[in-house]
């Protein structure tokens, strides 16, 4: 039986209802527990675009990156050489040399700036617009910009969730502020789960109940139909009807072929999984893209793991971005050009950012610390206009020498993509309205 709010459903094989809800991936479909979701009505006006956002937290170096200064003393430049993009005037990091061909469809800004050299303060203002002191101490104040799009949205395909988390929105670790707040928990994301094989990832959360083991499902294809045939009978009894959204989002989210198949990233052939790189981020990058073709309105990809997806580089930052850099530069770039090949580039918004840049100077630690004062911020499709670059640093890259951004100006940005005025307001716990940006305006030059 699946018992769901107390409603007894018949199934094939006894199936409690904690038993269910805890139904996780099986590393063959690699789907994870769905959350408590739900969905709102749509806008008829909201433009079609979801986003991937690249969240890179920590901190990543602008100036050994996409702003280069191979003018100035090795201190300040760094150890890396620039090599010519097609875009004129952008010249990116040796060790990301994919980015060349695919530059005239990026859009990188140089010259955003703020006052947060705290981590935790910095995401905050960075994930939900607004800047807070002590972050840690208080906790997220204000949802993040992905629970925003999930508030507003009704997703086209109802058996997917509006906001996921590759691989987690590590809630667990505090400092990434990426869930709701003060509104429901049903617009967090849902959390995708990471593959254990590909670095210090926790899998998806779940597991299959006691009453469904591996033994007695013996290959995939008879999972996928037992729970075909689950679904099938479960929606079409009365009883089905009187579960409220989130229970039956819940139910299509375990057992519904779309959300099986969105996650199951062994369906691309291996010369495209090999395009986008088989480490962490080419194959986070290449599940994010199956997750908004499927109907999923706002893909953060986040990768913790530290001395080699963490970007605070206090520390040995050459050896770090020698790692790093070439596994991001893969997976940036493939998802870029599969989107375009795909025909989706001006559907899906992609941006990858971080919460502050690091110093001009490298330091007796080999290492850059934390630098607001001057941070960039890539975006690519959703509708912009792309092939230029936005701003300028002073020589030293220690802050910006002309069309200074704030972060609410680039989460404006964002906003205006995916056609949510960035002007709105969501309810607080006593209902009354909340702007979802404290400031900003979207970037002039892009909308």
């Amino acid at each position: 039986m699946l018992t769901l709010r107390g409603q007894i459903l018949p199934t094939a094989a006894p199936l409690d209802r904690r038993s269910f809800l805890t139904l996780g991936a099986l590393p063959a479909v690699g789907l994870t527990l769905p959350q408590l979701l739900a969905a709102r009505d749509s806008d008829p006006t909201r433009r079609d675009v979801s986003v991937i956002l690249f969240y890179m937290a920590g901190g990543p170096s602008h100036i050994d990156m996409y702003d280069m200064k191979p003018g100035q003393p090795a201190e300040i430049r760094g150890p890396f050489s620039p090599v010519e993009t097609n875009l004129s005037g952008l010249t990116v990091c040796d060790l990301m040399p994919r980015h060349a061909a695919i530059a005239d469809r990026l859009a990188v800004v140089r010259s955003i700036t703020h006052d947060l050299s705290v981590h935790d303060d910095a995401t905050h203002w960075l994930q939900t617009g607004y800047p807070l002191l002590n972050a840690r101490q208080k906790g997220q104040q204000h949802p993040s910009q992905g629970s925003i799009v999930s508030y507003f949205r009704t997703n086209d395909a109802e058996a997917m969730p509006p906001y996921v988390c590759i691989p987690e929105d590590y809630r667990r670790h505090l400092g990434f502020y990426e869930h709701a707040a003060f509104l429901s928990s049903r617009y967090n994301a849902l959390d995708a789960g990471g593959d254990p094989s590909l670095g210090n990832y926790r899998p998806p959360d779940f597991a299959l109940p006691e009453e469904m083991t591996l033994d007695r499902v013996e290959d995939r294809r008879d999972l996928f139909g037992a729970l075909d045939r689950l679904h099938q009978k479960t929606t079409s009894l009365p009883q089905f009807a009187d579960l409220d959204d989130v229970q039956q989002q819940s139910f299509e989210l375990v057992c519904g072929s779309q959300a099986r198949e969105a996650f199951d990233v062994s369906q691309e052939s291996d010369e495209l999984r090999e395009w986008y790189g088989h480490h962490a981020y080419g194959q986070s990058a290449l599940l994010a893209r199956r997750l908004v073709e499927a109907g999923v309105s706002f893909v953060t990809v986040n990768l913790y793991e530290k001395d080699v997806d963490w970007w605070d580089d206090h520390y040995t930052i050459e050896k770090n971005l020698r790692k790093r850099l070439p596994a991001y530069d893969q997976a940036l770039a493939a998802l870029v050009e599969d989107l375009d090949a795909r025909g989706m580039s001006d559907q899906v918004l992609v941006a990858a950012f971080g919460e502050f840049g690091r110093g001009p100077r490298i330091d007796n630690n080999a290492g850059r610390g934390h630098w607001p004062k001057a941070m960039h911020a890539v975006l690519s499709g959703g509708g912009l206009k792309c092939g230029q670059v936005i701003g300028s640093t002073t020589s030293n890259g220690g802050e910006p020498h002309d069309r200074p951004l704030r972060p609410g100006d680039l989460l404006a940005t964002m906003y205006h993509a995916l056609g949510i005025d960035h002007t709105a307001t969501v309810p607080d716990l006593q209902n009354r309205p909340i702007p979802i940006l404290e400031d900003g305006e979207p970037i002039q030059e892009l909308v």
